[in-house]
């Protein structure tokens, strides 16, 4: 899909076949929408093709490089069908909402309308998230002893930045602590960051081996955000842990 809508959507997926061809489906419904970018981060199943399939570009590394890579490898994409056209409002979504990215609309109309750089999705409905309570505590601290910016939802991967916010940022934080570091590193420059709520939902993070994985390596790029921004926070991780 490529338009002459005012948003390109870009979406990092990796092996959600299941899902991809019902959220690019879904995206490509929002009002002004004009472009949508997949990036199959090395994937091992059908990602790619079903997304293209679906009406994505896609853009396919080799090998899994994480999330925060594939969101700079869509928008670049993104910057390379744009040349020498109008620069793109940028929708990031994961890859696993489903049909439920149609709400995100509400993301991006601050943006269009000139009164944010940056919004943040809140989700109306809270999925119980198996254990994230102290990846997400650890944002939020770290973010508002950095900027006095109080997040609801600080994690939370649905946002619409302008280009000029998007580059501010660059080099995005490595991993899942990218999102801590862009609410962090965009507010110190005076950008403009709001949270929106919107009706969206995506899989739920369960709590078997996998799942806690991900949840070490949530906490260890969140961390290693911090440690570059408010490393006070970092130092006074044990005073975030569950006591016992």
């Amino acid at each position: 899909m490529s338009g002459n809508g005012d948003t390109a959507v870009v979406i990092p997926a990796a092996n959600e076949a299941d899902r991809i061809a019902a959220t690019v489906t879904a995206a490509a419904a929002l009002p002004g929408v004009g472009l949508i970018v997949v990036v199959d981060d090395g994937s091992s199943d059908q990602t790619g093709r079903v997304a293209r399939a679906a009406g994505a570009r896609v853009v396919r590394h080799s090998r899994n490089r994480g999330k925060a890579a594939a969101m700079e490898t869509g928008a670049e994409a993104v910057r390379l069908l744009d040349e020498g056209g109008v620069s793109r409002h940028l929708l990031f979504l994961d890859a696993d909402l489903g049909d439920t990215a149609r709400a995100a609309a509400p993301l991006i109309e601050p943006v269009r309308a000139g009164t944010a750089d940056m919004t943040i999705a809140m989700f109306a409905t809270r999925v119980k998230l198996g254990g994230h309570g102290l990846v997400v505590r650890l944002s939020k601290e770290g973010i508002r002893r950095a900027t006095g910016f109080e997040a609801a939802q600080p994690l939370n991967g649905q946002r619409c930045l302008t280009r000029a916010a998007f580059e501010a940022a660059r080099p995005l934080a490595h991993g899942f602590g990218v999102e801590t570091a862009l609410t962090i590193d965009l507010l110190r420059k005076g950008f403009r960051v709001v949270e929106v709520e919107v009706d969206m939902a995506h899989r739920a993070t369960g709590t078997d081996w996998r799942a806690q994985l991900h949840r070490a390596r949530q906490l260890r790029d969140v961390a290693l955000a911090l440690a570059a921004r408010e490393p006070v926070v970092v130092r006074n991780l044990d005073k975030l842990l569950p006591k016992r």
